[in-house]
């Protein structure tokens, strides 16, 4: 967790675990911090970062604070937007992605345990040849 929470940083939480359990963890929101577009009731993916009080859309700075989702881990690192931490406010400004394409992608990867290769982006509804093509270089699993 990084931003406006009480205690940044790397966070170990069990499997099935929601933003608001990490919130929880982090000691919770500091005073004034904007909760709009963070979805509290989303299913977290290992090595995931959770910035709170940030624009949609960015990766604000605060280090490689993340989530560890049992005995694996991760951190966030700059350049292409990663499958399997994306918002679908971030997958919505890949070109050719909007908001409904977005949704599809999240609700791929909650249901199928999150993305093991750029490849399976085209099992999502709404992707084809075309559309991979074009995001193949932008995104990474």
């Amino acid at each position: 967790m990084s931003g406006k929470v009480r205690r940044p940083g790397i966070r170990e939480l069990p499997s099935g675990s929601r933003v608001a359990d990490a919130l929880r963890a982090a000691g919770g929101v500091r005073d004034g911090a904007d909760l709009t577009g963070l979805n509290r009731a989303r299913v977290l993916m290992d090595g995931e970062q959770i910035v709170v009080g940030a624009p949609p859309g960015s990766s604000a700075a605060g280090g490689a604070a993340g989530v560890a989702m049992g005995s694996g881990g991760g951190s966030a690192a700059a350049g292409p937007v990663s499958l399997n931490t994306a918002t679908v406010e971030q997958l919505d400004t890949l070109p050719g992605v909007g908001p409904v394409l977005a949704q599809h992608i999240v609700d791929y990867r909650t249901q199928h345990g999150g993305f093991r290769s750029i490849d399976e982006l085209r099992e999502v509804n709404g992707i084809g040849d075309r559309r991979f093509a074009d995001l193949q270089p932008l995104v990474g699993p």
